[in-house]
């Protein structure tokens, strides 16, 4: 699948100076909406785990040229998350509510074009955090 780059990287630029924010309300989405996986959070420290939201976004857009590091990137992600206890039927869930925020927070310019970019972005994320994921569950 190819990725729309140049349209995940505008629109991720629009929310790039309030990414604190961003990072609140999407917790805040995905608790609502998604009350089953608020749990997994029971002991985490929240203003670190926002800003890991943050980082590994940055690192996944600002890097998406260069397959190999974001991959890797990725992967890595996916194993850390089988210790922390996230289950496969989570990762929608964690795109919807993903998906909900850049919604809020891009206003009028969420059109068709960047809202399947970025459904295709999550959709490829998802997919290579899961390959880390099984290699360890594996």
């Amino acid at each position: 699948m190819a990725l729309q780059v140049e349209v995940l990287q505008e629109t991720f630029q629009q929310i790039k100076e309030r990414t604190d924010e961003f990072a609140i309300s999407f917790y805040e989405n995905l608790f609502h909406d998604y009350p089953q996986i608020q749990p997994l959070f029971a002991r985490t420290n929240m203003i670190e785990q926002r800003k890991h939201l943050i980082r590994a976004l940055m690192l996944t857009i600002e890097n998406i040229r260069d397959t190999e590091t974001v991959n890797d990137a990725l992967k890595q992600l996916g194993e850390r998350h089988v210790q922390y206890g996230a289950l496969k039927e989570y990762y929608p869930d964690f795109c919807a509510a993903l998906l909900k925020t850049f919604e809020l927070y891009l206003g009028e310019n969420w059109t068709a074009e960047v809202k399947q970019a970025w459904i295709d972005a999550f959709a490829a994320i998802s997919q290579l955090m899961l390959k880390g994921a099984e290699k360890k569950a594996g």
